[in-house]
């Protein structure tokens, strides 16, 4: 290798090395290392899935004597075609004997002898191959190329000349592995993506800020049943800091509320769907994360005209309080059922009065969000016990196992939360702690549970009438001084409570987790942990907050 080592630093992650340069020509961040192991989590469950699907669909291809396509396919792709087999099979069975397909020229073959093109047997699944649409240094490939076990070939692209070059550079470190399976090229991912469509088994998106201006082209990349791996790290404008760029940016309008990192994923994951809809496709997330100073979503990604009829039934708007933060949400369609047809309407409105029924306060509207499932619960389980598995090979796996472990007990079917916190600060009320006020919910025989957005909030399937009405029974117990009687907390404490609260220690006030006292919330390893600069911008004296005192110090002031 045509350079001098010693002006460069050796960074370390999981079995990947890389050479950076002491000077910041190419991005790299070191917070992002949960990113990066929550996404070979995934990605190894993807491909144990995929293998498991892979052999379901041979087994119903020689039960109903239906070819395979070469490519990779999933199941949904080829139901149609076992269907469509089931209807004629009659006719097949007439013209052949035993289970029988037609060749091009007329002639019966038995399905029993496999279909040879090109020398290679029809329906052989080849290693899923993934795309890291935004590269930078490459790290986040090589991981990917030498600790995933099956995964294939792993393109990196980047558009920045000297970032491409830093990627070459560090396959050619890693030695032949890295070299056999990434191969990293300079262009622009939207451009590369469209000009392969359904070629990449896994899509990687994790870019500097949005990643809206790439979903249009990643949707159509992915072939049907593959995985989209998209990261946002633009949570101001996500959470409702600058509403009007979140409209469009992602087609939605986001609200304040303690919900409103959860909000954040819920935003991302319409507007995936809504750039998957135009092409006939829809999503299906397993696993939808908020670390750190980003959100994280795992989609799987379908072709199906008419599953994508179900959208509307998956988003909702969203009305929130002014007064007391009581929020409710409102689908944007129905279905109606008669006899074995389904007609698709538009969504009743409205939910919700001109003025809150609490507190008599006007509402917010935001949305639409995706209010359907952000996890699919299976998925967060076996990925949990891979971690815990190979514990060993995963840097951040205090950090994962956390999140993950959270996410399990997760409500899976109910969007948004409250904030404990938050319903006393509207009361002006001391606050119950955590078990008794979830004692009281489930008491009232009600779900709930924790979230992993934030420590103090609370998923649960009560409505707000109930929730109000604990909290008055336990303002009796535990009185307020007097306040004026238009403020929300007054207008809400004035009716009585209608649901008499029982405080009695409940059984499901504490969840697994916490009852074997296993961490949930981690705090940050060191200070300053969080995003970095954007690669080639000047250090100045306004990045303390980012970088700390002494990287800013030993830098040119700012100007």
């Amino acid at each position: 290798m045509s350079m001098d080592l010693n002006d460069y630093t050796i960074i370390k992650e999981g079995e990947a090395e890389i050479l950076m340069h002491a000077k910041n020509e190419v991005f790299y961040n070191k917070t992002q290392v949960n990113n990066r192991d929550m996404s070979i989590a995934v990605l190894r469950t993807f491909i144990s899935r995929w293998k498991l699907e892979h052999e379901a669909l041979l087994s119903k291809r020689n039960k109903s004597g239906v070819k395979l396509p070469e490519n990779n396919v999933s199941v949904s792709e080829v139901d149609d075609t076992l269907n469509d087999s089931d209807m004629n099979s009659e006719k097949s069975n007439e013209e052949c004997e035993g289970p029988a397909e037609k060749s091009q020229d007329g002639t019966c073959t038995t399905s029993e002898e496999p279909v040879k093109t090109e020398g290679k047997v029809r329906g052989e699944l080849k290693p899923p191959r993934v795309l890291e649409a935004l590269s930078a240094s490459g790290l986040r490939a090589l991981r990917y190329a030498r600790e995933v076990e099956g995964i294939g070939q792993v393109v990196a692209l980047d558009n920045d000349k000297g970032a491409v070059e830093a990627c070459q550079r560090n396959i050619m470190f890693n030695g032949s592995v890295a070299c056999s399976k990434v191969e990293s090229h300079l262009a622009d991912a939207r451009v590369y993506m469209l000009t392969n469509p359904k070629e990449f088994d896994v899509v990687d998106l994790d870019p500097y800020s949005s990643p809206s201006v790439f979903l249009d082209s990643a949707v159509q990349s992915v072939v049907d049943g593959g995985m989209l791996m998209c990261t946002a790290t633009d949570m101001a404008v996500l959470c409702g800091g600058n509403g009007e760029v979140c409209y469009s940016k992602y087609g939605s309008y986001p609200l304040r509320g303690k919900y409103c990192h959860e909000m954040a994923l819920r935003i991302l994951l319409a507007c995936i769907e809504s750039h998957a809809n135009r092409y006939k496709r829809y999503i299906v997330p397993v696993l939808s994360v908020q670390m750190d100073f980003y959100v994280r979503v795992f989609v799987r990604i379908y072709t199906s005209a008419s599953a994508m009829k179900n959208t509307p039934l998956k988003l909702s708007y969203v009305y929130q309080c002014t007064g007391c933060d009581a929020f409710h949400l409102q689908p944007i369609g129905r279905t109606v059922s008669k006899n074995t047809s389904v007609r698709y309407l538009p969504g009743f409105a409205p939910v919700v009065p001109q003025e809150c029924s609490h507190c008599q306060k006007k509402f917010n509207m935001g949305g639409p969000i995706w209010s359907a499932p952000i996890h699919d619960q299976e998925w967060v389980m076996n990925i949990l016990s891979d971690v815990k598995s190979m514990k060993d090979r995963y840097p951040a796996y205090d950090r994962i196992s956390a999140v993950l472990t959270t996410i399990s007990e997760e409500l899976p079917d109910v969007p948004l939360f409250l904030s404990l916190h938050n319903l006393c600060a509207t009361l002006k009320c001391t606050s119950p702690s955590a078990v008794i006020f979830r004692s009281a919910v489930s008491n009232a025989g009600y779900r709930i549970s924790g979230t992993h957005v934030n420590p103090l909030g609370l998923k649960s399937d009560a409505p707000m009438d109930v929730i109000w009405d604990i909290m008055r029974c336990w303002v009796k117990n535990h009185p307020v001084k007097a306040q004026p009687a238009d403020q929300p907390g007054s207008v809400i404490l004035a009716k009585e409570p209608v649901l008499q609260a029982n405080f009695a220690r409940a059984v499901a006030s504490l969840s697994k987790a916490q009852a074997k006292k296993v961490a949930r919330f981690l705090p940050n390893p060191e200070r300053h942990w969080g995003p970095k600069l954007r690669a080639g911008r000047q250090i100045t004296s306004k990045h303390i907050s980012l970088l700390g005192e002494e990287k800013v110090n030993g830098s040119q002031p700012s100007r």
